[in-house]
C-alpha cells in the first residue's frame, strides 16, 4: 500500500505536452514505496513556450528531487542540465533529471534501454538484424543508439525532418559500429521495425510504416502507451509479427528510472 503524502514527501514530476497518456506516475510512486522511499511522481502539462519558466521555478522548489521528461521536451531539458551521462551527451537529450547536491540537474536518457529491453523480453535479440527506425526525435535517437550498440547489421532511419534525420545518421555513423542510412516508410526486407513517433495517439493518424510490406517474421515495437495497442502494433499482430507496445517498453525501464532518480544507479 502506498502511504499518503505528507509535508516530508519528496516530490518528482513528469513533464510533457500532452501528459494524459503517461503511465509512469503510479508505477514509479509504487516503486518508491517498495524501496522504502517517501516520494511521489506527479504529472504536469507544460507547453514548450512555458518550459523555461517551469524549469526556473523547478530549480527553486526545495522538495523537488527529480524530473521525468516526455514529449516534446527532451532536447530542451538537456540544455538545462549541468551534467549528464555519456549517452545523454551523445544524443543531446534527456528523459530523466536528478537534483545534484549543489542544486543543479544531472540528466540521463534511458528510452533506448527500455525499448531494446522490451524486444529482448519478447525473445528478440537485435544483433545481426536489419532495422528500420521511424522517428528521430528524443526517444527515436535513444532507440537508434541502443540498436547500434546492440549490434544490428544495419539501421535505416526515417523522419519527416530530413535535417534531424541526417544529423542523427551522421552521429551514429561516427561510432563506426553499424552502417546507418536514410530510410523510408517501406519496411520491406527489414526484420526489426521501431515506431518512435506519436503516430497512432490520435484517431485518424496515418500508420508510421507501410504495413502491407511488413514481413510476418519482422519484429515491431512502438513507443506509444495510449492507446494500449497502437494501430501500428494491431496491424503488425494481424500479420503474425512479434510485437511490443509502449507499455512493454515502460515496464522494462521503470526500474532503471527509479534507480536513477534515487541515485542508486551509482552504487
Amino acid at each position: 500500500m502506498i502511504p499518503a503524502p505528507t509535508g516530508a514527501t519528496r516530490l518528482h514530476v513528469i513533464v510533457g505536452d500532452p501528459i494524459a497518456q503517461v503511465r509512469s506516475p503510479a508505477g514509479v510512486t509504487a516503486a518508491f514505496a517498495a524501496r522504502g522511499h517517501d516520494g511521489i511522481l506527479m504529472p504536469v502539462q507544460v507547453a514548450p513556450a512555458d518550459l523555461p519558466d517551469f524549469l526556473a521555478v523547478a530549480a527553486r522548489l526545495k522538495n523537488l528531487d527529480g524530473i521525468v521528461v516526455t514529449i516534446p521536451h527532451k532536447f530542451a531539458c538537456y540544455l538545462a542540465c549541468a551534467s549528464a551521462t555519456d549517452r545523454a551527451h551523445f544524443l543531446g537529450a534527456v528523459n530523466l533529471m536528478r537534483r545534484r547536491a549543489d542544486g543543479a540537474w544531472h540528466g540521463d536518457m534511458v528510452d533506448g534501454l527500455g525499448f531494446v529491453g522490451a524486444a529482448r523480453a519478447k525473445g528478440i535479440d537485435p544483433k545481426g538484424m536489419r532495422a528500420l527506425l521511424v522517428g528521430a526525435g528524443g526517444a527515436g535517437s535513444a532507440i537508434a543508439r541502443e540498436l547500434v550498440e546492440a549490434g544490428v547489421s544495419e539501421l535505416a532511419v526515417h523522419d519527416s525532418s530530413t535535417e534531424r534525420r541526417d544529423a542523427l545518421i551522421g552521429r551514429l555513423n561516427a561510432l563506426g559500429k553499424a552502417p546507418v542510412r536514410a530510410g523510408t516508410r517501406d519496411p520491406q526486407g527489414l526484420d526489426f521495425v521501431a515506431n518512435a513517433t506519436p503516430a497512432g495517439m490520435k484517431q485518424g493518424d496515418p500508420l508510421p510504416v507501410d504495413v502491407a510490406r511488413l514481413a510476418p517474421s519482422a519484429y515491431c515495437g512502438c513507443v506509444i502507451t495510449r492507446p494500449e495497442v497502437s494501430p501500428f502494433i494491431a496491424a503488425a499482430r494481424e500479420l503474425g509479427c512479434v510485437t511490443a507496445t509502449g507499455t512493454d517498453m515502460y515496464q522494462q525501464h521503470q526500474g532503471i528510472m527509479v534507480d536513477f532518480l534515487l541515485g542508486t544507479d551509482e552504487a
